[in-house]
């Protein structure tokens, strides 16, 4: 595994952190759950990113993996790198959701409980609610710092101007924001554009979630939708909506570029984002060891040569005319 500075501070991160958004739920087969963590451990992936809302149910991604750290991998709580986040719905009601001070370090705490932890190794504000000001919501992870419920505080999805609030506030205070998470991709290029600058601007690191598009990004729909994929899911994150023709072309012309590469077209979007010498790491969310593999293998990938990004681009640039 390679590793990357976090921002201005002195911690560094895997280039690839394992994601436990889908696949590590009360629904999914523990056992898998079990061999992707101990799989990405032995292979240098020393951060795993929760949220107290990842299932589902909501809350049980956070419980398979305290279950799995408590078994298996207790003895290395000090190799490894901890997140989770609060401010999605959690349960039906009004404090089952936001950015409140009141539903952060509530949150906070029972995060802690489900996965057996004594700290966060950063907590993160999972969204910019609208609704709650900036200040309350930076004081809340300010405050849970420095009651060592976590080492570092960071930001996900926040809008420019509230990005930058928070950054000041934070800074002012000095609990700076460690990371701030987005997501990106081939596909969405929305907060590269928008967020990416202003965030290295100011010292944190950036984290991208989502780098293949839940799965746009692989070959996984070149040739049809699978029954098990997500977008045939009816409740899944991705919907058939969402597998656009449009889509389907780009993908397909992506994949002879990355086929030209030597690489599988999920290999090749990973390297990409991590082209960026901005980017700290890139959280993958896989749904098998064979999976986990593959997109870890992204970090031996050649680097770009001026044809191929610009390739890439005029493929990014056709499927959004359309």
């Amino acid at each position: 595994m390679k590793y990357r500075k976090c921002g201005h501070s002195g911690v560094f991160l895997p280039e690839i952190s394992l994601g436990l958004w889908h696949n590590f739920g009360a629904t999914s087969d523990f056992r898998e759950a079990r061999a992707m963590i101990l799989t990405a451990f032995e292979r240098g992936v020393c951060h795993f990113d929760l949220a107290n809302n990842y299932g589902p149910p909501p809350g049980s991604a956070e419980t398979t993996f305290g279950r799995i750290l408590h078994d298996d991998l207790a003895m290395h709580r000090d190799e490894l790198f901890i997140s989770s986040k609060a401010g999605h719905d959690m349960w039906s009601g009004v404090y089952g959701t936001g950015s409140s001070r009141k539903n952060l370090i509530a949150s906070c705490d029972a995060s802690l409980r489900r996965t057996g932890l004594e700290y966060f190794d950063v907590f993160y504000s999972h969204r910019y609610d609208g609704v709650t000001p900036v200040e309350e919501t930076m004081q809340a992870l300010i405050d849970i710092v420095r009651s060592g419920k976590a080492l570092y505080a960071g930001i996900s999805k926040y809008p420019p101007a509230e990005q930058q609030r928070a950054y000041d506030i934070l800074r002012e205070a000095k609990v700076p924001c460690l990371l701030s998470q987005y997501r990106a991709s081939i596909f969405d290029r929305s907060a590269i554009e928008t967020n990416f600058r202003p965030a290295a601007a100011n010292g944190s690191g950036i984290i991208c979630f989502s780098p293949l598009a839940q799965g746009l990004l692989t070959d996984k729909y070149l040739n049809g939708i699978p029954p098990t994929s997500r977008a045939a899911n009816k409740d899944g994150f991705l919907q058939l909506s969402d597998v656009t023709p449009e889509k389907v072309e780009a993908a397909r012309r992506l994949n002879e570029i990355a086929a030209s590469r030597g690489q599988s077209l999920a290999q090749m979007a990973v390297a990409w984002l991590l082209a960026d010498s901005r980017v700290t790491s890139v959280i993958v969310g896989t749904s098998s060891v064979r999976q986990l593999e593959n997109n870890l293998a992204a970090i031996d990938s050649p680097e770009f040569t001026p044809e191929e990004l610009a390739a890439i681009d005029e493929v990014y640039k056709n499927q959004t005319r359309r």
